[in-house]
């Protein structure tokens, strides 16, 4: 695995995990009771930006960390899925007989 790689895959696990963060612990307008005018009483009011952000950081590099090391270790290789998802496959220059 690359550097490219290994950052790619930490950007798409932590975008990931802010996806699910965000709506964790949100208060909205309406919940409060003090809808501003002109906005939507779904708007939020307490949404905790920064330690969501930083939750997310933590829980990424726990979860990139062991997917990194999974890759690296060679448990699964790539033939292995194939072989699941394919079984035997037939090289291509055929099976001579």
């Amino acid at each position: 695995m690359g550097v490219t790689s290994a950052l790619v895959l930490f950007a798409v696990i932590w975008s990931m995990i802010f996806m699910i963060a965000l709506p964790i612990r949100v208060k909205t307008q309406g919940d409060l009771g003090e809808i501003v005018e002109g906005t939507h009483a779904g708007a939020p009011e307490h949404h905790h930006l920064k330690k969501k952000a930083w939750w997310t950081t933590g829980i990424t590099l726990a979860l990139w960390t062991f997917t990194v090391w999974f890759i690296l270790s060679g448990i699964v290789t790539v033939a292995d899925i194939e072989y699941w998802l394919h079984g035997d496959l037939t090289p291509i220059g055929g099976t001579d007989g």
